[in-house]
């Protein structure tokens, strides 16, 4: 005879009906609800409490079976827990044992050293009065027989006389090896001076206050590497920007023959390159400005990544090395830290991508943006300080985000490429030439660059035109000139 359920039991099973979570929780814990209470919890969560149900079917076919699957796997569960501890106990027993061997080896065998050591120690006295009385004996031996011979004058004079020989001769062949040596020498020198005047051409007439003899480190420098230029805010006509690279030899064709550019950064461009007639002139002024900025973030960008992967084959990193890593995966915007996506988005940006935007979106450095914003690249913001333009329509509140200098508009560009949303194919393309071991070329990639522009691919269209016409793939390979030191032009 089946056993009659009570209002409560009744109302536990309209819980476990309707799946109650805060009722099972309680029952999970073992405390004890009275009546009320759950009727409280069934009101509050919307179940309406009928007069008269019968639920011995349901609990019988699906709550029990339920409940005995649940408290089994449980149970299977902890036998899991307490094999697995039983494991871990005996690797531990093992390895305590192991070490103790171990120690006690090493003991013995340290022992056994001072031993040694204190046998040889003992020795050492013995040794060296045995020593001592060996010279001591030699020396009073040779000095007695010294001093018993008898000199025979002749042939004291004979060794007298070819000493002296012997020392002239040594002398005139010394001085003569001097003299050859500083014939050598002197026409060296007269090369080097030749080649000074080319020197100081490049140096721009160092301050004067430099010592004579500092100038020989200074031409060993010169020849060997390029110095940095960074020149500030100075609001340089373009004339003298052009007067300038004439000055330093800085070349297009060649950089286009050499793969070489010297880095010279200019932090802003000349308000009157609109003004120049020829527009090859224009166009040539401004990538020798941008060429520059773009080889330098690019190369940056390779350095970081090579470190990137040094620290994923490591085993263990520093903590220097983990906070670099916190401050990469922020900068790129990955989540998770999941290193593959920082290898993916952690890449260069073809030179002639960068080139070409830089020279649709600011006008070949021209346009407003560019002079008052050094915005090379036209990147919105709406929240950022920026210039707003003049023919934007009246329900948009974008901006063209502005910049202290050029090279922040190069980074915030590259970054932009390699974290936004919008560039995914872009990246995912770069990211099959690398595992093809192809060059990442820019006309391999403008294709994947529609959502730069609202005119989508009309806009890489004129991309393609701009590279092919202006040659900047030429400029790809490009790397810098290795720079010692930063020079700083003052106004």
């Amino acid at each position: 005879m089946k056993k009659k359920l009570s209002y409560r039991d009744k109302l536990l099973e309209l819980a476990y009906i309707y799946n109650v979570k805060e009722v099972q929780d309680y029952t999970k814990n073992r405390k004890n609800l009275t009546t009320g209470q759950i009727e409280l919890i069934l009101k509050k969560n919307k179940i309406i409490i009928p007069k008269e149900f019968k639920t011995s079917f349901f609990k019988e076919n699906f709550v029990k079976p339920v409940t005995r699957l649940k408290s089994n796997i449980i149970n299977y569960k902890e036998e899991k827990i307490k094999d697995k501890n039983r494991l871990f106990r005996r690797v531990e027993n093992y390895k305590y044992d192991t070490s103790r061997k171990f120690n006690h080896g090493l003991n013995n065998l340290w022992k056994g050293a001072g031993s040694a050591g204190i046998n040889f120690l003992n020795v050492l006295p013995k040794l060296g009065i045995t020593v001592k009385n060996f010279f001591g004996n030699l020396f009073t031996d040779v000095f007695n027989s010294i001093y018993n011979q008898q000199i025979d004058q002749k042939s004291a004079r004979n060794v007298i006389v070819g000493f002296f020989v012997i020392i002239g001769v040594t002398t005139a062949i010394y001085s003569g090896f001097n003299a050859y040596k500083n014939y050598d020498f002197s026409s060296k020198k007269i090369e080097t001076k030749k080649s000074e005047p080319k020197i100081k051409k490049e140096a721009k007439k160092p301050e004067p206050k430099i010592k004579k003899e500092a100038k020989k480190p200074e031409l060993k420098v010169k020849r060997n590497n390029v110095a940095e230029v960074i020149l500030p805010d100075l609001n340089l006509k373009t004339e003298t920007v052009i007067q300038l690279f004439k000055d330093v030899d800085y070349d297009l064709r060649t950089v286009r023959n050499e793969k070489l550019v010297k880095p010279i950064y200019f932090t802003q461009f000349p308000r009157d390159l609109d003004n120049l007639q020829s527009v090859q002139l224009k166009k040539e002024t401004f990538i020798k400005i941008v060429l520059p900025l773009i080889v330098a973030e690019n190369e940056k960008i390779l350095d970081d990544r090579e470190k990137l992967k040094t620290l994923i084959e490591k085993k263990f990193t520093t903590d220097a090395e983990k906070q670099w890593l916190r401050q990469k995966l922020l900068e790129y915007k990955v989540k998770k830290s999941d290193l593959g996506k920082l290898m993916l988005r952690m890449d260069m940006i073809p030179v002639s991508i960068a080139l070409a935007q830089a020279a649709k979106e600011s006008g070949w450095g021209t346009s407003r943006f560019a002079l008052e914003g050094n915005a090379i690249f036209g990147q919105w913001t709406w929240d950022g300080q920026g210039i707003a333009p003049l023919n934007r329509d009246g329900d948009k509140n974008h901006k063209i985000l502005k910049f202290p200098i050029l090279r922040a508009s190069v980074k915030a560009y590259k970054n932009n490429l390699n974290t936004h949303k919008s560039y995914i194919k872009f990246r995912e393309k770069r990211d099959q030439l690398r595992k093809k071991n192809k060059s990442i070329s820019g006309l391999a990639l403008t294709n994947t660059l529609k959502n730069y522009a609202q005119t989508g691919s009309e806009y890489t269209k004129i991309l393609n035109q701009i590279i092919t016409q202006n040659r900047l793939s030429d400029f790809e390979p490009v790397r810098l000139v290795n720079s010692v030191r930063q020079i700083e032009l003052k106004s």
